[in-house]
Formats: structure tokens, C-alpha cells, sequence
């Protein structure tokens, strides 16, 4: 009787996934984390001067709203959620470069998350943070 393959466990499949990706030089590795530190750095810099900005016009709103007719206070209440809504975004992008550098140090940097094939390099210099190959991202973004 012949013996049918058994389906491979999710730690069967993990360990071969790592021996496939094992192909990246520990050099070239050290390039994407200093890569990823510096536009975690850059972001978190960002991140700070905006709340600082937030902050200052924020102080400027309440010596400077006497006599605001409700427009006025429309358009500042506007300009607030769009610089809050910057800061979160910026912050969501400083979160996606630390979940990078964890996949670069768990191995799975590099590689789809969904599929568990390769990112394209031209799609990682675009996008360093990329979790998804292009096929991926473009099925989830339909939905």
C-alpha cells in the first residue's frame, strides 16, 4: 500500500519557508535594518515636530479666537483634525517600519505574509515597510 503525504504542520511550514529565505547575506541584511532604523528615525522626527506644531497652534487658537463667528470656528476645528489625523498617520507608518524590522529579524522580511512569496526588491525600495507582494495587496484592495 502506498503511503500518502501527510499535509505539513504550520511549524513544518514555517521551518522550510525560513530555509527557502535563507538566501539573503548577513551584509545585505545589516543594509535593510540601518535602512529601516533611518526612516523610523526620520519618521519618529516628524511625528515629534508635528505634535509640536499641533501644540503651538493650539496655544495660538485660544489667545486668537475672541470674536470668531461660527465659520471661523468651523475652519479651526477643521485644520485641527487634519493636523491630528497627520500626526496618526505618521505615527501608523512609524509602527509599519518597527513591524518591518521585526520580520527582518524574525526572517520573514521580504516575503509575503498572504502567499509567502517574494516581495519584489523594486517594491521594498519603494515601499520598505511592504508586507504583501503585489498580487496580494492589489486582491485586498478590491474588496
Amino acid at each position: 500500500m502506498a503511503k500518502t503525504a501527510e499535509p505539513k504542520t504550520t511549524a513544518a511550514k514555517t521551518a522550510g519557508a525560513k530555509a527557502a529565505r535563507g538566501t539573503r547575506t548577513a551584509a545585505e541584511t545589516e543594509k535593510i535594518r540601518v535602512a529601516l532604523i533611518e526612516r523610523r528615525d526620520e519618521l519618529k522626527a516628524e511625528h515629534d515636530q508635528t505634535l509640536v506644531d499641533i501644540a503651538e497652534l493650539q496655544q495660538h487658537r485660544l489667545t486668537d479666537s475672541a470674536g470668531d463667528d461660527q465659520a471661523d470656528t468651523g475652519t479651526k476645528t477643521f485644520e485641527r483634525e487634519q493636523e491630528i489625523t497627520l500626526a496618526n498617520n505618521i505615527l501608523e507608518r512609524i509602527n509599519q517600519v518597527e513591524r518591518a524590522l521585526e520580520r527582518l529579524d524574525e526572517g520573514g522580511y521580504g516575503w509575503c505574509e498572504k502567499c509567502g512569496n517574494a516581495i519584489p526588491v523594486e517594491r521594498l525600495a519603494a515601499f520598505p515597510s511592504a508586507t504583501l507582494c503585489v498580487t496580494c495587496k492589489q486582491l485586498e484592495e478590491r474588496r
